[in-house]
């Protein structure tokens, strides 16, 4: 603990008052913004972004496609959850300019030319969401899950969907829904549901 005190003070006396108001008057420099056109959900969108920016900032923040969520921001919940060229990915952990030339489907793409994919309406007959942070991304994942695994079981599902974390613990809703969307899939059949008229 001493050590930790004396540490702490010389670090302290290290920079006057002085030095620390020319150190913050300094303006940042840095890489000015770029354009870029990002392919999403079928359609090239021309932005203008930072190469710090993360895919997700830019599509909630510039190009108005706000589902997917920013909760961890670490690459840990999928709540940011997307899938870019055919894969299931945390979009919070791309940057936007290594986006560019790849396939960004968003879950705006599910409801799109007044067809709703299967999933949307399973998780409303089955509970699967409740605050709705998770759920965009829940629905992402689970519709990539199913797009290489068109017949689950429960533990497939439950393995599958590992990657998404719930707050509020609809997990049981959450795979319920999948399997009643992978059913749908496979008769070709559209699930009855609210979303539905």
């Amino acid at each position: 603990m001493q050590g930790v005190g004396a540490g702490a003070g010389a670090v302290g006396i290290l920079a006057t008052p002085d030095e620390v108001q020319a150190q913050t008057s300094v303006n940042a420099m840095g890489p000015a913004p770029v354009s870029i056109t990002l392919n999403v959900n079928g359609k090239p969108m021309k932005v203008n972004v930072e190469p710090r920016e993360t895919l997700l900032d830019t599509l909630r923040n510039k190009l108005d496609h706000t589902g997917a969520k920013r909760v961890c921001d670490r690459g840990n919940c999928g709540a940011c959850t997307m899938i870019v060229d055919n894969k299931v990915q945390y979009s919070c952990t791309i940057l936007a300019i290594d986006a560019q030339g790849r396939q960004i489907q968003t879950i705006e793409s599910l409801t799109a030319n007044g067809k709703t994919h299967p999933i949307v309406p399973s998780f409303v007959n089955n509970d699967a969401q409740q605050c709705g942070y998770c759920t965009p991304g829940f629905v992402m994942a689970a519709k990539g899950f199913l797009d290489k695994n068109p017949n689950p079981t429960y533990e497939q599902v439950k393995d599958g969907l590992g990657g998404n974390l719930c707050r509020c613990g609809t997990y049981v809703g959450v795979r319920k829904a999948v399997l009643e969307a992978a059913k749908a899939l496979r008769s070709g059949a559209s699930v009855k549901g609210a979303t539905n008229a």
